[in-house]
């Protein structure tokens, strides 16, 4: 098969290039830029003919040839510039360039430079980076992060752990791609969802929105999420527990070492855990008496959820054959409780599921390799872990507890115990030339595996379970950069998709092939102020998941057709200052999506389940918009706001004769209008010196949708099925001594609204939460 050859290519390729590697001398060197031991945020390095530029934490790095003089030039605004000789050598690291405040410049001016998510906002790409840093004293998960996004909407089927669906300008599900640290999320296992990631683990969040760039190598339909870890090579130890409302309790540890020798270690665990015992209102049947009431506030009593996950490494950084060469393993596990199944009206209460991760990982990186601008990345895991489905109680609940027995093995939806594993692999390489200052190319191949194989002991005859189910995929992309640097970019690409599917018996075997394409460019009127194009058309094969099921609450489709689309994007990004106190940073972006085959989520025949299923076609349409502003050091405030038109174009439907009376119509269960709103209040050095208070707000506002077909029955509020929502969030920091130690509060859903989401899903009432977080960097 064509994407075997192209995985065995790679692998040639990386055997080839350890085989030589010993030979190289060029090496990455690490350094910071420091003004009275606080480092200094956007500094310009200029090195010979090359530029650099600081984060926030004032690091940079640079690669150069061993035993060789550089002359460095650093300089920033409000600091005098600093000009150094340095001799290199193979023990050179943590280069230190030390700032002089410039006494010339005015006290009160705010200096602002960019960020490394500014940085990232400032691609060709239609792309909004979250600065997870400031978040970190928060209780929030990488998905609570997002929803605060133009754009996007985050969709929760409950609390903590429960099942998601991310929105991103009309597209939603799998049509939207995972990745951490540029590598596929696809096989990371239950463990390991953005909705009990804890923002900690992140440095950013790149968020791409319809074209994604050629180094995710991604299959991608609507856009891409990047939770970017950043490379921190000196030592730290970030460590935060919280707790709260429904016996909510979470830690989060993050570590890392660098020897002086290079070698280096690093190490993130988190865990989360709650009850989910928040109230629901929900229509209910006494299943003894058969009583039944409207709109009774109960609370969920089977929906217990906890994981504990670890991530570590070990390896060397920095040395003539890798800048950096890993090799880590992935350890999770979970426990999940189902309270209902696809709406509220199934009920259960002892129906339950186990699942654990077990994951080998290769991480390596060169630069320079061979010759000066070849750079090369490797990524490698396979998830060993397995999952376990457990629903053997014979018995059935209603909302208020009761239990009924009943006869025979039962089981609350289908007796099993089903335990399988899903055999899933991923390697990716990415290789990329720098043709000369301006431009360069890119080749990424990414192969994925998945093989889902089990047993269930109370139910071995089930044929179902005996089925073959495999999937292969493979994406293989060419890009080609010019790029201008605050002047004008260009990014076109290639990308060629292949799957080969295996669902039972040989007559239900599919290989798929299909070419893609695409280009972004963007423009600069005046430095601050960027206009922004881009075009693909895209392929998205049909996951796993899609295919085959998830052995809960989505029933597999191994019909599923492959679906396209043509993604058309336009924004603008301006950053501008109103005298030296008052800053403004607008983006805004319009959006086009004209999809075929599109692969939606409806409720199966007996409406317990999801399924995935093709519509011929489907426009999507619209814009966001988010303005930020900010005061001095003192005050933030944002608004933004998305409105999105998804419009069914499939003309015959099944049961009907003509044109479908759903055509032109909306499609279900997507909101159309929602946005945030926020602000922030910094009061430093409240109490003592070094200390700081932040005081903060979120309001999330959604108005209300249709949850099924508008076009069938009467157009009234009756079919409206979700109301217009309104959350409001507020939390207080305490950073002391320079945020070595903080301590939050926060509330969640203040006003008690009842929230929902996916086919009315109720999700947590009024919550109350307390952050402790300890942070200790060594430089």
């Amino acid at each position: 098969m064509k994407q075997n050859s192209t995985f065995f290519l790679t692998i040639c390729m990386l055997l080839s290039f350890f085989s030589t590697i010993a030979q190289q001398n060029s090496k990455t060197y690490q350094g910071r830029v420091l003004s009275a031991q606080e480092p200094v945020a956007a500094a310009t390095i200029r090195i010979g003919e090359d530029v650099y530029t600081s984060d926030e934490k004032g690091a940079f790095s640079f690669s150069s040839q061993s035993d060789k003089t550089i002359n460095i030039e650093v300089s920033a605004i409000g600091f005098k510039k600093n000009r150094q000789r340095i001799s290199l050598n193979t023990t050179t690291n943590n280069i230190v360039i030390n700032l002089e405040k410039d006494d010339q410049t005015i006290e009160d001016v705010t200096v602002v430079g960019r960020t490394k998510a500014q940085e990232v906002n400032r691609q060709a790409f239609n792309v909004t980076a979250v600065d997870a840093t400031k978040l970190y004293n928060t209780t929030m998960d990488i998905s609570s992060a997002l929803d605060r996004v133009a754009g996007v909407r985050v969709r929760e089927s409950g609390g903590v752990g429960s099942n998601f669906n991310l929105m991103l300008n009309g597209f939603n599900g799998d049509q939207i791609r995972y990745f951490i640290d540029g590598i596929p999320m696809e096989n990371f296992g239950e463990a390991f969802q953005i909705n009990n990631i804890p923002i900690n683990i992140a440095e950013r969040i790149e968020i791409y929105k319809g074209v994604v760039p050629v180094w995710l190598g991604s299959d991608a339909l609507g856009g891409a999420v990047n939770i970017v870890t950043g490379d921190r090579m000196n030592s730290y130890i970030d460590a935060s527990y919280s707790f709260g409302s429904f016996n909510t309790h979470r830690t989060v540890i993050n570590m890392a070492h660098t020897t002086k020798k290079g070698l280096y270690f690093q190490l993130n665990a988190f865990q989360n855990y709650s009850d989910n015992n928040y109230k629901v209102t929900v229509d209910v049947a006494d299943i003894n008496t058969g009583v039944y009431q409207e709109g009774v506030r109960l609370r969920r009593f089977h929906d217990t959820y906890h994981n504990e996950s670890l991530i570590a490494n070990i390896g060397v950084v920095n040395k003539p054959y890798a800048d950096k060469l890993l090799i880590g393993v992935v350890l999770g596990k979970s426990y999940k409780e189902i309270q209902t199944g696809a709406r509220m009206v199934s009920v259960f209460g002892g129906w339950h599921r186990r699942a654990n991760t077990v994951m080998p990982t290769l991480k390596y990186k060169k630069s320079d390799l061979f010759v000066k601008g070849l750079d090369l990345i490797v990524n490698g895991n396979i998830n060993l872990g397995s999952d376990q489905n457990i629903d053997t109680l014979h018995a059935r609940f209603d909302w208020y507890g009761n239990k009924k027995p009943l006869d025979g093995n039962g089981g609350e939806r289908s007796y099993s115990m089903y335990k399988y594993k899903n055999n899933e692999g991923i390697l990716n390489a990415i290789l990329n030339y720098q043709l000369s200052k301006k431009q360069s190319v890119s080749l990424t191949d990414v192969f994925s595996n998945y093989s889902r194989s089990g047993s269930d002991e109370v139910n071995p005859q089930n044929a179902a379970n005996e089925r073959e189910q495999l999937s292969q995929k493979n994406v293989l992309s060419l890009g080609y950069q010019y790029d201008v640097k605050d002047n004008f970019s260009l990014n076109a690409f290639l990308k060629h998709y292949n799957q080969h599917n295996v669902v039972g018996a040989d007559e239900q075997k599919k290989n798929i092939s299909r070419l893609g394409y695409g280009l972004a460019a963007s423009y600069y009127v005046i430095p601050d102020l960027q206009l922004k194009a881009s075009y693909e058309l895209t392929t998205k094969m049909p996951t796993p998941v899609e295919l085959f099921g998830d052995v809960e609450n989505y029933e597999g489709n191994p019909s599923l057709k492959p679906e396209s689309s043509n993604n058309f994007n336009l924004g603008v990004l301006y950053d501008f200052a109103i005298n030296n106190d008052n800053r403004f940073a607008l983006m805004a972006n319009g959006f086009f999506r004209q999809a075929d085959d599109f692969i939606y989520q409806r409720l199966n025949n007996n409406q317990t389940k999801y399924i995935s299923d093709n519509r011929d076609g489907v426009r999507s349409s619209g814009g966001d918009i988010d303005l930020r502003y900010s005061h001095k050091r003192w005050l933030t405030a944002g608004v933004n706001m998305t409105y999105q038109k998804v419009i069914n174009l499939q003309e015959i439907e099944p049961g009907y004769t003509g044109r479908s009376p759903l055509y032109g119509f909306d499609m279900p269960n997507i909101p159309n209008l929602f946005g945030n709103i926020d602000a922030s209040v910094i009061i430093p050095n409240f109490g003592a010196k070094n200390n700081k208070l932040t005081i903060g707000g979120n309001m999330l506002f959604v108005r209300d949708f249709w949850l099924y077909w508008p076009a069938l029955g009467l157009q009234d509020n009756s079919k409206k099925g979700i109301p217009t929502q309104l959350s409001l969030d507020a939390n207080i920091v305490y950073s002391i001594a320079n945020g070595r130690y903080n301590i939050a509060f926060e509330g969640k859903n203040l006003s008690d609204n009842r929230l929902v989401d996916n086919f009315s899903l109720q999700k947590p009432s009024r919550g109350f939460y307390l952050n402790l977080r300890y942070f200790l960097n060594k430089q």
